[in-house]
């Protein structure tokens, strides 16, 4: 069942809805690592085969892309190391 390209689309459906639903980029690393897994699983060749062929080998695959992608979002989108986020006023005291 892990091997199917269809398990691996509905599981980055569901993670690329959660992100939506949660205030954070957590989930959409893991999203779009499920989304390529399911994309090389469907277009087939040698590799598809390799990956499917092992459940550790295709979890571990998952996991370096979901991580790599995670690392790319957060460098994208991610708090710089120079930015603070300031407040001038309180808004209760008005």
């Amino acid at each position: 069942m892990w091997g199917e390209w269809w398990v691996w689309g509905v599981a980055a459906i569901a993670l690329a809805v959660g992100e939506v639903i949660l205030p954070s980029f957590v989930l959409l690393g893991f999203a779009i690592g499920a989304g390529v897994v399911g994309l090389v699983l469907l277009i087939g060749g040698p590799l598809a085969v390799w990956l499917a062929g092992s459940l550790p080998v295709l979890l571990l695959a998952f996991a370096v892309i979901s991580l790599a992608s995670w690392l790319a979002l957060r460098r994208w989108v991610g708090v710089y190391s120079t930015q603070v986020k300031t407040f001038d006023r309180d808004i209760n005291e008005d």
